[in-house]
């Protein structure tokens, strides 16, 4: 099953980033260049049909417009022009208009030329040579103008002698074809260029990535707890750098933690000994203490008695809580499991401690639970005994069957109507050594109980947890699984 976070959410990965940008530039680049080739190739090809067309027409007006013009001759010239410069398919067409220059040129007839020229056109067409691009439905063509202005005329019949006024038009559909067939190429090149491209990028980030992916899976190794998780340096290059920069922080996390470990190992084997130590002579203390309380003084050896009598006890509560987190710290800890009936086992809990008058119970009577008597019985004696500590009667006890997460179990919450919990304290209110009245220096409790309360519902595969009630007041709820189906599904 694929880790939370393992990957990168679908289209913001490094790798789509890093292929999207490398296709983009070359697909950008493809069409820079594609734009300008057609730009030039267009060019090419216009200017040489254009070139080709201009050559023809001043050709045929040198050839058939001679110097010095016969009288009467303008149709036969302009018939002679028309026929020189036609096509037969078409694709050229000629109108030469033989009329006298203080006339404007008359448009020609229908299918004389593709398209009619306009007027301003066809003025300027009487001054020399002139031509122009246009399209007419749709279609590309190029129109010329030309007038030969270089002859002599009859000088009793000038303008029964004046050559005629040439108007071409040339179909450019067939360039029009070539450069569809042109554009159609050059599409298809792109094409394969961006594909390549793409397959480029691909392998180029491929091995890109891979130094980066091998950091990834060592980095979250290395935040899962596996401090010898290590990335292989190869190349000179800043993913190297980066490597060894990672190394060298993971061997100093794992030098400091093994060191951080250590001290802590040696911390609670300390604790756990010096509290074992402090058993033996605690055991003839609490003895001779016993003895004081049986026996009270009068006067100051009382009031002195009585004082040993109460820390003694209370340092006896101390040592035990010690020892109870050290077999937790150790893993030593374990469960005896028994059927009980959750209700008397509350009330027991409560009256062996005089808490019994103080609490209210709430809860059915015949509920019964597989757990471990005792640790659940150091569990209800911690928090009723925080709650009438720390906050203020009516302090209420719970109970009853509850489900979470589709697994049965039991549930059962401490409430109380006291100041709540401190904001400051609300996440560290399980901690070790944790009170509420961290301002005294001493204090009836321990700092222990809660950490031990949870401790053991942990142990039970449950949860403790802490919350302040909207209207004033604390409230701790505990919630342990039935301990049949755990037995079963093990």
């Amino acid at each position: 099953m694929r880790a939370p976070g393992r990957w990168p959410r679908p289209f913001t990965g490094l790798r789509v980033r890093m292929v999207a940008a490398f296709t983009a530039v070359a697909l950008l680049a493809s069409a820079l260049a594609s734009g300008i080739a057609y730009v030039l190739v267009r060019r090419a090809m216009l200017e040489r049909t254009q070139e080709a067309v201009l050559t023809d027409v001043r050709e045929a007006l040198r050839r058939l417009v001679p110097p010095q013009l016969p009288p009467d001759a303008n149709l036969t010239v302009a018939a002679d022009l028309e026929q020189a410069l036609r096509s037969a398919d078409g694709r050229v067409r000629a109108y030469a208009v033989p009329l006298p220059l203080d006339r404007d040129v008359p448009p020609p007839p229908p299918g004389r030329l593709h398209v009619t020229p306009g007027h301003e056109f066809t003025r300027r067409a009487t001054h020399g040579m002139v031509f122009q691009r246009v399209t007419h439905r749709g279609r590309p063509y190029l129109l010329v103008g030309a007038f030969v202005t270089g002859y002599v005329t009859t000088a009793d019949e000038p303008a029964r002698t004046t050559p005629p006024v040439l108007l071409v038009s040339v179909s450019l559909e067939r360039e029009a074809a070539d450069l569809r067939s042109f554009t159609r190429s050059v599409l298809a090149a792109d094409a394969a260029a961006l594909a390549a491209a793409l397959a480029a990028a691909l392998v180029a980030t491929r091995g890109l990535l891979r130094p980066v992916r091998r950091l990834g899976h060592a980095a979250r190794a290395l935040g899962a707890g596996r401090l010898e998780s290590r990335v292989p340096v190869r190349g000179r290059d800043e993913l190297a750098d980066l490597a060894r920069t990672f190394n060298r922080t993971a061997e100093a996390l794992e030098r400091t933690v093994t060191e951080l470990r250590t001290m802590e190992a040696a911390s609670r084997r300390f604790v756990a000994d010096v509290s074992h130590e402090l058993r033996t002579p605690l055991t003839a203390m609490i003895a001779v203490t016993d003895v004081l309380a049986e026996e009270p003084a009068e006067g100051a050896h009382g009031t002195a008695s009585r004082l040993v009598v109460e820390e003694t006890r209370r340092l006896a509560r101390l040592v035990e809580h010690l020892v109870e987190i050290s077999r937790f710290d150790a893993g030593a800890a374990s469960l005896v499991l028994d059927d009980v009936a959750v209700g008397e086992t509350v009330a027991a809990s409560l009256s062996a401690r005089g808490l019994r008058d103080r609490v209210e119970l709430d809860g059915p009577g015949d509920l019964m639970a597989r757990l471990d008597p005792r640790r659940f019985d150091v569990i209800v004696a911690n928090l009723a005994g925080n709650a009438l500590r720390h906050g203020r009667p009516p302090v209420t006890v719970r109970y009853g069957p509850d489900r979470r997460a589709g697994r049965p179990g039991l549930v059962l919450t401490v409430t109380d109507r006291g100041p709540g919990i401190p904001e400051g304290l609300m996440t560290a209110v399980f901690d070790r050594f944790v009170k509420a009245e961290a301002a005294r220096t001493r204090s009836d409790g321990s700092g222990l109980g809660l950490s031990i309360a949870r401790e053991n519902a942990l142990l039970h595969g449950g949860t403790l947890e802490a919350a302040n009630v909207p209207d004033g007041g604390a409230s701790f709820t505990l919630w342990l699984p039935d301990a049949g189906e755990r037995e079963e599904e093990a």
